[in-house]
């Protein structure tokens, strides 16, 4: 869905993670990180830019994400503010909590067709709000917002 969307708009869909994802088009771009506990959420903090959008149920990285004004959206569709973001992180702290010390409690349903459904609506709010921005903030031209920046090396200073 992802790659059909950037596709669709002429975006470029960038993915990290510590193993290469197979059969990926040349309109979207492979990170690999090193293996490691947090590397690939370290490399899309370095990568991610003010005006991109950010797809992860990682509450931790989402949070962080979030904070720099990266548009952060999970696999369900919903989308990560300042407002939610500090309760939802509580809330799985919490439950992160019980479950190490042996008390489990029930998980989130499995993934069903309303929560493919609420995931193409964001996506698609999403990304055309961006697009909408861009074209606002540059009078008009056409550009688009930074969903299609090349990554750019982490600095000495991060």
């Amino acid at each position: 869905m992802v790659l059909r969307f950037a596709g669709r708009l002429g975006i470029k869909a960038i993915f990290a993670a510590n193993r290469l994802i197979p059969d990926l088009p040349e309109t979207a771009q492979m990170e690999l990180c090193p293996q490691g506990e947090g590397e690939a959420d370290k490399r899309i903090v370095a990568l991610a830019r003010p005006g991109d959008l950010v797809l992860t149920r990682d509450l931790p990285l989402a949070e962080k994400l979030v904070e720099a004004d990266i548009t952060v959206i999970d696999d369900r569709g919903r989308v990560f503010t300042r407002e939610n973001i500090r309760q939802l992180r509580s809330v799985r702290d919490f439950v992160v909590g019980l479950a190490d010390n042996g008390l489990g409690i029930e998980r989130i349903p499995s993934y069903g067709r309303e929560d493919l459904t609420s995931l193409a609506n964001s996506l698609d709010r999403e990304l055309s709000k961006g697009i909408r921005n861009k074209k606002t903030s540059h009078g008009g031209t056409g550009a688009r917002r930074n969903f299609n920046h090349e990554p750019q090396e982490p600095s000495q200073t991060e």
